[in-house]
């Protein structure tokens, strides 16, 4: 995240930390330049539109800690970037909730064409209370409807970055004095629930027309929505049989859709500390340890239901149905027809599986080997790798980790010139568009 602290409570006071340089260009291109060294897919940033004024003490815990606040916005960031970098991928999170999507679609093309192809969304909704405060509402909407509203916006952005314009519309022709074929631009003329869109888009089609989908929804909403529009989904779980149960069940609600599930990706969020040995990489994760905010400190109230509340017989799904605020971590323990008291019994058994499913300490084989076991058993795509210290936590994993899962054939030793992001993330390598069974082209005419 373009802030001090994402995810990685107090670790910016680590005496090699960098993230006190979130707002300096060069913190962005030294970045950008280390991940292209290693040969990464992608690097993704994620946002929220509102401080987490949660805590016991209001905003006090969240400035004093520096978590999400202060906070860049991602897609300013992602143009620095584009020009910094030649072939690393640029993902960064928009909410569906409180913005045209008019406007966005022309951010969204625009950082496509500056960089090439190499853009990614990841969609959210939002849901921090303050979010909603900032753009004039009392309270939250409710958790469905931002789905609902997120579906529209999904549709009015497809239809204008790929019905508006032809491909081959803008001619350039100096003799004819025609730079765009009239013809081959048009109104879209959306009119929704929530929107109405004249249109057309204002930017021409860049090379991916539709940058890459990413989402990353753990309710039962945002599960579906995740099935029917997401081409990569950053997938949740507590156990290794929670998260390739997840990944099964949206392959499965994508075929129900009309999707091809095969052409969907699914990354798992990794911890990993690495180091020439095993007992080096334990002494490093002890010598992060010593700087992070203790769990006690962070008085951030849970937003998981208390289950005491609930009958043992009733039904976790229903529960996660009326609930807005505690589905995000409950659905993580969740299975399909599981009643409360299966629930509770489980995670009582289970409190040790986070850390052995989520975090890898060791070195470069013992990292290797249990990134391929979790992939392989799991039926993952791939990582998103969290940070302890920038840049040591990436510099560490490239110099590391990289050389020997490329021994193994599992990461890539160079770029391919000329790909896009979506080339190199989709599974069936279909190309650089949304492919043919995507919701995209069922709202929206076929590019001529």
């Amino acid at each position: 995240m373009a802030s001090p602290v994402h995810l990685s409570h107090g670790l910016w006071t680590h005496p090699l930390d960098q993230r006190h340089r979130v707002a300096d260009i060069g913190f962005w291109r030294e970045l950008g330049s280390l991940l292209e060294y290693g040969t990464f897919d992608e690097l993704f940033l994620a946002d929220v539109l509102g401080a987490y004024d949660v805590f016991d003490d209001g905003l006090g815990t969240a400035v004093r800690e520096g978590f999400q606040i202060p906070a860049l916005d991602p897609l300013i960031v992602l143009g620095a970037l584009a020009d910094a970098t030649d072939h690393l991928g640029l993902v960064a999170t928009f909410s569906t909730t409180y913005e045209p999507p008019f406007t966005f679609a022309r951010r969204l093309a625009t950082l496509d064409h500056l960089s090439n192809g190499r853009i990614g969304w990841n969609i959210v909704t939002s849901y921090l209370t303050n979010a909603a405060r900032n753009f004039g509402l009392a309270d939250q909407i409710e958790h469905d409807a931002r789905y609902e509203i997120a579906d529209e916006f999904l549709e009015v952005v497809y239809r204008l970055l790929l019905q508006s314009w032809d491909d081959d519309a803008i001619t350039a022709d100096r003799d004819r004095r025609v730079y765009a074929e009239p013809d081959a631009v048009r109104y879209i003329d959306h009119v929704g629930s929530r929107f109405r869109v004249a249109g057309p888009s204002l930017t021409a089609p860049s090379s991916q027309r539709v940058p890459v989908l990413f989402q990353a929804g753990s309710s039962l909403r945002g599960l579906s929505f995740a099935a029917k529009h997401a081409e990569v989904v950053f997938v949740g779980g507590s156990t290794l049989d929670d998260i390739r149960a997840n990944v099964d069940a949206i392959r499965a609600q994508a075929a129900e859709f009309g999707r091809d599930p095969d052409t969907i990706s699914f990354l798992a969020g990794a911890h990993v500390v690495v180091a020439e040995t095993e007992q080096a990489a334990r002494e490093k994760a002890a010598d992060y340890a010593r700087y992070r905010t203790p769990r006690e400190a962070l008085t951030q109230p849970a937003r998981t239901p208390d289950l005491s509340r609930y009958e043992p017989t009733e039904l976790v799904e229903d529960i996660i149905r009326r609930e807005d605020h505690g589905y995000r971590l409950l659905i993580r323990e969740w299975r399909p027809g599981q009643t409360v008291g299966e629930l509770v019994a489980k995670a009582a058994s289970s409190r040790k599986g986070i850390a052995g499913d989520w975090s890898i300490v060791g070195d470069p084989v013992q990292v290797a080997t249990r990134l391929e076991q979790i992939a392989d058993y799991a039926h993952l795509d791939g990582f998103n790798l969290s940070q302890d210290v920038s840049f040591e936590s990436a510099r560490d994993f490239i110099e590391l980790a990289v050389p020997e899962l490329r021994r193994r054939g599992l990461a890539r030793s160079s770029y391919r010139d000329g790909e896009t992001l979506r080339e190199r993330l989709s599974r069936d390598r279909s190309g650089a568009r949304p492919h043919p069974t995507h919701p995209a082209w069922q709202v929206s005419s076929p590019v001529r």
